[in-house]
């Protein structure tokens, strides 16, 4: 076996949306990591399409977001995304609603400068790839992880090439499992998890066939297949003339996956969508569990679950690929801070009690979601809907990295009327800077920010010398300065008056606020402050 003795800082085991990003986003901060992906190459297929405006607020920070949004090539046509429950496509509709695009839009847009895109996940990925090798990863694919060890100051990760059955050992100061929701590192380490789990099986079919006749050209709809023969759900995708078709099979009834051969699931389509003559052209069929589980532990020394090896959520909702892309930011900017010497080893421990936060929120309103749509039988017993916003934009971090200071215990707010208080997105609000007119969450994403009031000059003052002291990197702006707060809309947002400060984290979320004057004691506040929020061991 090989010895590698080039060190990484980082190793990322699985190349799909959540390791990609996860990568992308440490290398952007000069972290020297290594993505591994046992694939020969980026998805193929569509998979997860679909991004909210707080991934795009994400991408956005990560230098990402335009390419994304010309990823997207169905927008144009995007209308009313209609949802028929039928027994086959253009048979009768037993059941049927809208989503419409405008709604999501008319949802979100107060809070955020950020638009949704709908790009698919075959098109998102090689965008991530090119930018994480652009900012010095390495990724290779078709390299496959065969086993691990841990100690106090390394993980040592033995490799092996599919292809030619070479293996390589490697050390990194830290793994990223994003392997999937059957990740093997999660069940090395023995993480159990919890929550509904499984709740159907499906194979996934992909092809291609001329359906004009029965779906018209640029249709965005989905359809819910409750055919006397089975149940399944049809629906286009961004290529013309290609479709994705799922039929739900049941392991109780003695029916597996070899039962679903290239022919049957022909046959299977023919029945679908009414075409006893069609030939279609399979490209991939894959099985595929639909469930909902939450990893117990999301850290484990020197190793830290991301996406699906966290958590599993139903697709109803189309948060799951988004999650991803979420843990990656957060689980990236905070292990770029420790490896820099910025932050204490402790601060990772935010990682799990915040992002389960989320977990928790996306998991909830995706089984209610499915309840409605496939799964009745559910109502009742899954949570009921929060709300799009609530839950993307609205949500609230608790942990150490976060000074919370009242005692609402409520997981979400509204976004479209936000607080400002810590554990928050900063609110999205227009000013002008330098002149020219500019959202809040744009002066965001590169590292901490501190606002200030425009009475808040001393603030401003005391947390540039606090962080450079701390020894870190801290962007200041202050109202009346080169920002421009005319309507007094920021102070009222951020909950600052006309004298306080807010403290916003490299993710965009409030670490701290105050509306109060700095007084004699503003030094030694902010150096406390910076110590808790960063895990620091002060002197």
């Amino acid at each position: 076996m090989g010895q590698s003795n080039v060190q990484w800082d980082v190793l990322v085991v699985g190349g799909a949306l959540g390791g990609l990003s996860t990568a992308m986003f440490l290398a952007r901060r000069g972290v020297r990591v290594l993505l591994v992906e046992r694939h020969a190459a980026t998805s193929l297929l569509p998979k997860a399409a679909g991004q909210n405006p707080r991934t795009m607020e994400l991408f956005r920070f990560g230098g990402v977001a335009d390419e994304i949004l010309a990823a997207d090539d169905i927008r144009g046509a995007q209308g009313d995304f209609t949802i028929k429950v039928v027994e086959r496509v253009g048979g009768p509709v037993l059941h049927s609603f809208a989503e419409s695009f405008e709604e999501l839009v008319s949802a979100t847009e107060r809070c955020t400068p950020m638009p949704w895109a709908l790009a698919p996940q075959d098109r998102v990925e090689p965008v991530l790839l090119a930018h994480a090798v652009k900012h010095g990863a390495e990724v290779r694919f078709a390299t496959e992880l065969s086993g691990f060890e841990q100690d106090d100051a390394h993980v040592t990760a033995f490799l092996r090439d599919v292809v030619t059955g070479e293996e390589q050992t490697v050390r990194a100061r830290y793994l990223v499992a994003a392997d999937g929701p059957r990740s093997e590192v999660r069940e090395r380490l023995g993480i159990t998890r919890h929550g509904q789990g499984v709740l159907a099986h499906f194979m996934g079919v992909i092809f291609e066939a001329d359906l004009t006749a029965v779906v018209p050209p640029g249709s965005t709809g989905w359809y819910y297949l409750q055919h006397r023969d089975f149940t399944g759900t049809f629906g286009p995708t961004d290529r013309p003339n290609r479709h994705t078709f799922y039929v739900r099979y049941d392991l109780e009834r003695g029916e597996t996956v070899q039962d679903y051969t290239p022919e049957r699931c022909a046959e299977l389509i023919r029945a679908a969508v009414d075409a006893p003559g069609l030939v279609p052209d399979i490209l991939d069929i894959q099985a595929w569990e639909m469930a909902a589980s939450i990893a117990d532990r999301w850290r484990d020394g020197r190793i830290l679950l991301v996406g699906d090896a966290a958590k599993v959520t139903p697709p109803t909702g189309g948060m799951g690929g988004n999650t991803a892309i979420g843990d990656g930011y957060d689980v990236a900017w905070k292990l770029a801070a420790v490896l820099r010497g910025e932050a204490g080893e402790g601060l990772l421990d935010s990682y799990e009690a915040e992002r389960s936060i989320v977990a928790h929120l996306v998991v909830d309103e995706s089984l209610a979601v499915y309840a409605q749509r496939m799964a009745p039988h559910l109502l009742g017993s899954v949570p009921e809907e929060r709300g799009t916003a609530e839950v993307l934009l609205g949500f609230r971090y608790r942990s150490d990295a976060v000074a919370i200071e009242d005692d609402d215990p409520a997981p979400t707010e509204d976004p479209r009327s936000p607080s400002g208080r810590a554990g928050f997105r900063a609110p999205h609000v227009w000013i002008e800077q330098d002149g020219v007119r500019r959202s809040t969450v744009e002066l965001l994403g590169d590292g901490w920010v501190l606002l200030a009031a425009s009475a808040g000059g001393e603030w401003a003052v005391q947390a540039d010398l606090a962080a450079q002291r701390a020894g870190f990197r801290l962007a200041v702006h202050r109202t009346g300065q080169e920002l421009t707060d005319a309507s007094g809309e920021l102070a009222r947002s951020y909950g600052i008056g006309r004298a306080g400060a807010s403290l916003i984290r490299p993710d965009g979320v409030v670490a701290w606020r105050t509306a109060g004057e700095a007084g004699p004691d503003a030094r030694d506040r902010l150096d406390a402050l910076f110590s808790r929020l960063l895990a620091r061991r002060r002197e």
